[in-house]
This record gives C-alpha cells, structure tokens and sequence, in this order.
C-alpha cells in the first residue's frame, strides 16, 4: 500500500511538475506547482518524516506559492504568444536532456535495490533545529535574505509599473 501511495504521488507530482515548467498561463504553472509540493509532502510523510511534510505545506504551498500567485495576479503577467519561428536547437537540446535524466533515473532505481536504513526517521522538528541553529545557520540565513530580496524586487517591479 505505501508503494502504490509512492508511485501515485510520484506520477502525480512529475506530471503536475511537466505542467509547471511548460504551460504558457503563469497561473496555471503556479498552481500546478503546488500541486508538485504537496506530492512531495506525501512522499516526506510516507518516509515518516511529518514535521517535514507539515512544514512542506504549511510554509511552500501554504504560503510562498500563494505569495507567488499574488504577484503573479498583481504583475498581470500576460499569456505568452507562441514564437513565430520554431527553435530546433532547443527542442533538441530538451529532449537530449529529458533522455538523460531519464536513463539516470533508470540507473539510479535499478542501483538502489537495498534494504532501509536502520536508524528512525530524522526529520522530527527538534532534529532539523539543531541543524538549523547549529552547522547550517549561515545557509538559513542566507535563504531568508535571498527570499526577502525577491520579495522587494517584485514589490519594486509592481511600483516602477504604476
């Protein structure tokens, strides 16, 4: 049951994923973003990492995403028109890599047929706050700095447009 859980969540978040980077709306790339984070919060919980799946959709598709949705609304982002001339190059460039991302997949689930790790599942809040507070404290700052940067950007974006 927990594989087939897995492989729907898998399925479900590499499809809405496909959507997200190829849809012309930015709406409907947003949304089915969510969609891609919460399959990924199914597969944190199926590891029986909860707080992370908690926080997975509580803090991205809680709140980042509908930040995003926001300013995407707020922007009012036009739909963008096909290109008149089709790009050969790049379509190429994109299926070389789909191929090879998939024959790495391929490599890496055939190369992973071992057993679980013995140990219980690290993701408890008082494990990733040692973490946090300890030997990656630069990097979580770094990312709140990086997260508010963008957020003045768009807001700045939004003014210079009025």
């Amino acid at each position: 049951m927990v594989t087939a859980a897995f492989y729907l969540a898998a399925v479900v978040g590499l499809a809405s994923a496909v959507v997200a980077v190829s849809h012309r709306n930015p709406v409907i790339n947003v949304l089915s973003l969510v969609v891609t984070l919460f399959c990924v919060a199914v597969n944190y919980a199926l590891l029986g990492a909860e707080f992370l799946a908690a926080a997975q959709i509580l803090v991205y598709a809680g709140a980042i995403l509908v930040l995003f949705l926001f300013v995407v609304m707020l922007l009012n982002a036009p739909e963008e028109q096909p290109a008149a001339e089709p790009r050969p190059f790049q379509r190429a460039a994109g299926l070389a890599l789909v191929t090879v991302a998939a024959l790495g997949g391929i490599v890496l689930i055939t190369g992973l047929r071992g057993s679980l790790p013995a140990e219980g599942p690290q993701g408890t809040a008082q494990a990733i706050g040692r973490l946090l507070a300890g030997p990656y404290l630069f990097a979580f700052e770094f990312i709140s700095l990086l997260l508010l940067t963008a957020m003045v950007g768009a807001l700045m974006l939004v003014k210079r447009k009025h």
